[in-house]
């Protein structure tokens, strides 16, 4: 099951939440990110990507996944590049097929713009999962209009590996910019909902714990006033990522740079 949430726009909150600010879709998946700055490699040469990430897979493979996480961002380039313009589909990607959770985010711009973002908290396949989310975060989701041609040249993507899913012991049990969280509650009618946000969308907005929970609250659906009996009655479940960006720049020089080595299809951190 398909879910999108990322902040949209930065708004002060005064208790009347408006819906373009801070997007979170009803269901069972989210996203999440962190801080920290890397550069890969490509044949010596230094690009400038960022990666983050408050928490890893664990030894080698935790290292292991970071460093793949350029290519995925280049491989969902390639995918919706060759989606625009009808073309054959990439060849199969050389980094790791394991299954995670996974989010793909499209964003546009200097100031960085949503532009699209769905993904899963079901883990799939990276291969197939990151072609299916670079294209329905690019294409369907309802937010935006779809992706053209046009725009991909001031596009920004990320991708986010979920990791460390854990039950929290309250509402407030959570780290902000560390956890993404993901709520489940009973609206007015007594119905079951779920929400989401990643990890970076309070601290993009400017919100402390109580502002994130009630801003999501209001995203699940949730109408009444919100009291402190309410925040204590939701069930929360925290999580990190890994997280990596790459500019359409980036996977141009990349592109250039295989295309000059002659190794197509492969980024090399």
């Amino acid at each position: 099951m398909s879910s999108s949430c990322c902040g949209t726009k930065k708004q002060k909150l005064n208790g009347n939440y408006a819906n373009a600010n801070g997007h979170c879709a009803d269901g069972n998946n989210g996203r999440g990110g962190s801080n920290g700055g890397k550069g890969t490699m490509v044949n010596g040469h230094t690009n400038g990507y960022m990666t983050n990430g408050h928490a890893s897979a664990g030894g080698d493979g935790g290292q292991s996944m970071i460093d793949s996480m350029p290519e995925m961002c280049f491989y969902c380039f390639e995918v919706l590049h060759r989606e625009l313009n009808q073309l054959e589909e990439p060849r199969t990607p050389s980094f790791t097929n394991e299954p995670f959770p996974l989010f793909v985010t499209w964003k546009i711009g200097k100031d960085k713009r949503l532009r699209g973002c769905i993904g899963t908290f079901s883990a799939m396949r990276l291969h197939s999962g990151l072609r299916e989310y670079a294209i329905t975060s690019a294409l369907k989701d309802s937010r935006f209009s779809p992706i053209t041609r046009d725009e991909i040249q001031r596009l920004t993507v990320s991708v986010s590996i979920l990791q460390g899913f854990e039950e929290a012991c309250g509402y407030l049990d959570w780290t902000l910019g560390v956890h993404g969280i993901r709520i489940e509650f009973y609206n007015e009618r007594g119905s079951k909902r779920t929400a989401t946000y990643l990890p970076q969308v309070a601290t993009e907005q400017g919100w402390d714990q109580t502002q994130t929970i009630d801003s999501l609250l209001r995203k699940g659906g949730y109408k009444a006033a919100i009291t402190p009996e309410m925040r204590r009655s939701i069930k929360l479940t925290r999580y990190t990522s890994q997280e990596c960006h790459m500019t359409y720049g980036e996977y141009r020089d990349l592109l250039e740079r295989q295309s000059q080595y002659n190794q197509p299809g492969r980024v090399q951190c």
